[in-house]
């Protein structure tokens, strides 16, 4: 891996030394060198043309994390993050402004700390977020330590959000994107002060309108090129055929359980990793209505379905909790409250809290509360104050 790390540092070195033969002063390199995380989608391409432009010397770095041959489900066409066109696409952005690109192999880590986790979670009756924990360990923490070795100051990635420094506080926080749409700081709120120190994030102020047409602009390949929309590495967004496929030993075990309906044992559900809260399709209960999962009960083995209005709640608790903005929250606090990625931020009070966890009580319910997912607090400025994983409701 050293000597593998030299070469590019070498490859890198007689690459700038080209450029500046050609170019002369107006390439100015003065800004750093910075690692940007490429996936051959339009976001990330347009992040390292914006950084090159300001100045910025790019490496791009596009991560293999998994292939289809593990993980199934693949489509008839190998076109999303981590296939063969992605990487194409991404060295193809890469060339066309003269940036060195490499793809790192980390399917190892992921394995270890994203997917394994997506399994365990599911199998206990969590419903888990993928990419909350693959952007702390893998596009920060695995990405910051080959930043390292390649001697950059800062590592980018092309969400929708922005770091800021709060020379008063001496900490760095996330706010939101422009483009409330496509705003990412959900999905961040796990990254660590000292991974905030070291993060641009070129495109929180743009909208994803002004992208595609910075894309066209640049003569990108990829700027019209559709987002993707599922769980990387669930290409099929089956997540049972994907378990089944992943831990076939102990999904062979998983034991049949009772579906309860206000207290009434009202049919049989498959095992409880193939539910979630809020659930209503596949369920195979004929009650003459609709009917939703309102509880996983693991201890007991049980589904607990109910009305619509059974999903309303306004008390979480929340656990591995990282404060951003500030380092603590306190009783009585009120900020506004994402529980998933589209959510609409809700107005909650700080009920309890300490270094690892907190209690919020939403002043207006809020529907399908789900442990496994994270729950997100916002001031009204539009600052990530705190982040954690939802424990219960």
């Amino acid at each position: 891996m050293l000597e593998i790390t030299g070469i590019i540092r070498y490859i890198i070195f007689l690459k700038k030394k080209y450029f500046v033969k050609c170019y002369g002063k107006d390439f100015d390199l003065s800004k750093g060198r910075v690692i940007v995380a490429m996936s051959g989608g339009v976001d990330s391409s347009v992040a390292a043309a914006l950084l090159h432009k300001e100045g910025y010397e790019v490496i791009g770095i596009t991560m293999k994390t998994w292939g289809f041959m593990e993980v199934g489900g693949a489509p008839k066409h190998e076109s999303g993050c981590c296939s063969l066109d992605a990487i194409f696409d991404a060295k193809n952005v890469a060339n066309s402004f003269g940036i060195p690109h490499y793809t790192v192999d980390f399917t190892e880590s992921f394995e270890r700390e994203v997917i394994d986790n997506f399994v365990d979670e599911y199998l206990h009756g969590r419903t888990p977020n993928p990419c909350v924990v693959c952007n702390r360990k893998i596009k920060w923490e695995e990405l910051l330590h080959k930043a390292e070795s390649l001697d950059a100051e800062y590592v980018a990635t092309g969400h929708y959000a922005s770091v800021h420094f709060d020379e008063a506080t001496g900490r760095y926080s996330l706010k939101q994107g422009v483009d409330k749409k496509k705003d990412q700081s959900y999905a961040l709120w796990g990254l660590t002060q000292e991974s905030l120190s070291k993060t641009l994030l070129p495109l929180g102020n743009y909208t994803k309108d002004e992208i595609r047409k910075l894309a066209n602009d640049f003569e990108l390949k990829t700027a019209n090129k559709p987002d993707s929309q599922e769980i990387c590495f669930v290409a099929d967004d089956n997540y049972e055929r994907f378990l089944r496929e992943r831990v076939p030993d102990l999904i062979e075990n998983i034991e049949e359980g009772d579906f309860v309906y206000k207290g009434e044992i009202v049919g049989k559900h498959k095992g409880i990793p193939f539910y979630t809260i809020g659930q209503r399709r596949g369920l195979g209960i004929a009650l003459g209505k609709p009917v939703y999962v309102t509880d996983i009960n693991v201890e007991n083995n049980a589904v607990e379905i109910g009305d619509k209005e059974d999903l309303l709640a306004n008390d979480l608790t929340a656990i591995d909790v990282n404060y951003l903005r500030r380092d603590s929250v306190k009783k009585g606090d009120i900020y506004f409250g994402k529980i998933r990625y589209s959510d609409t931020g809700k107005k909650a009070e700080v009920i309890s809290s300490n270094q690892d966890s907190f209690v919020i009580r939403f002043l207006e319910a809020k529907s399908a509360i789900t442990p496994g997912q994270s729950i997100v607090l916002y001031d009204d400025e539009g600052y990530v104050v705190a982040g954690g994983v939802i424990s219960k409701s």
